[in-house]
């Protein structure tokens, strides 16, 4: 039986995405972008209630093209506060919006989004040496500095917290603990 990280449930869905997502570094501006605007959603709720809608997310959000995103109506917004399929709140579905309309400002200074925030650890990974996943921070000085950043651009629900979690899924962060299957073992 695989050693994983203490807070992986037995759910099949978080099992992949711990072995498979979780840590690797991403250097795609889409899904950079969904993975921001699925930590958003997650605040105040279970990461297994994202991943077990995240293709509900993907349809409803045009498959996070954040093009697209960036121009939704008003009636675009009401459709999707009726989409069970998804979180329905009022305020991360408008930060979706939001957040797409900031991340072409972002693409246009920095090429991609994906320079912007790598530049931040020198476009390479943090690879932490954690024992257990009780060691593991919920934030950090970097997720402080990239949180306030963004927040100064006018980006939403990128609180410091929300952002370590961002930095953790994209693999900017590596925090699988030392005992897990997935922690690079030639460190």
């Amino acid at each position: 039986m695989k050693q994983r990280c203490a807070w992986v449930g037995s759910d099949e869905i978080y099992k992949n995405y711990h072995d498979y997502e979780w840590g690797v570094p991403v250097h795609d501006d889409k899904l950079m972008f969904e993975f921001l605007i699925l930590e958003g959603f997650q605040a105040g709720l279970s990461w297994i209630t994202i991943l077990k809608k995240r293709e509900n997310f993907r349809k409803a959000f045009d498959g996070f093209n954040f093009n697209l995103i960036a121009e939704y109506t008003q009636e675009k917004l009401d459709l999707l506060m009726q989409d069970e399929g998804i979180i329905r709140n009022r305020l991360k579905i408008n930060s979706t919006v939001i957040n797409a309309q900031k991340y072409l400002k972002v693409q246009e200074e920095f090429g991609t989004f994906c320079n912007y925030i790598w530049d931040f650890v020198g476009h390479k990974s943090i690879i932490n040496h954690w024992k257990n996943s009780c060691d593991v921070p919920a934030s950090t000085e970097l997720s402080d500095k990239i949180s306030k950043d963004l927040k100064k651009r006018g980006f939403k629900f990128v609180g410091s917290t929300i952002i370590y979690a961002h930095m953790q899924a994209v693999g900017i962060v590596m925090d699988h603990t030392t005992d897990c299957c997935c922690y690079p073992k030639a460190l």
